[in-house]
């Protein structure tokens, strides 16, 4: 059976996934199936650590009811992490990132050239090229038509 261990590695229980179900019942509807299939990542280990559960948590929570109650299930638990605070992580140019304070100026130039989709489809073509053209030159950087 596999094994929960809290802050000090003597705080160690039986896991219990009913009871893991339930504790996300205040944030979202889970089912106990849902639940054991994002924790299937964690079966090849014995023993994990409470963080664990609060990660598969906020993904079970942020995908059936939003971010707003993902953040409040966090809150909720962020005491067994070090910050204990939410970052947003995004994918910006292949790397997971909540901001770009620690990237280099080559990164930061190479995030701000990037194309950013919009899903506004009144835009047309040649606007959107001509705003292409215009993000280029103000990063000084080459763009084929």
């Amino acid at each position: 059976m596999k094994k929960i261990i809290y802050k000090n590695p003597n705080e160690i229980e039986n896991f219990d996934i009913k009871r893991f179900v339930k504790s996300l019942s205040k944030y979202a509807k889970v089912s106990e199936k849902e639940a054991k299939e994002v924790l299937a990542e964690y079966d090849q280990y014995e023993d994990m650590h409470v963080s664990c559960l609060v990660e598969a948590g906020m993904k079970l929570i942020g995908k059936k009811a939003g971010d707003k109650a993902m953040k409040e299930y966090f809150n909720d638990h962020a005491e067994w992490f070090e910050e204990g605070k939410f970052e947003r992580l995004r994918r910006i140019t292949g790397y997971l990132v909540g901001t770009l304070d620690r990237w280099n100026d080559a990164k930061k130039a190479e995030e701000a050239a990037r194309v950013k989709h919009s899903v506004n489809s009144a835009v047309d073509d040649a606007e959107r090229l001509a705003a292409l053209e215009t993000q280029a030159m103000e990063h000084n950087i080459a763009y084929a038509r």
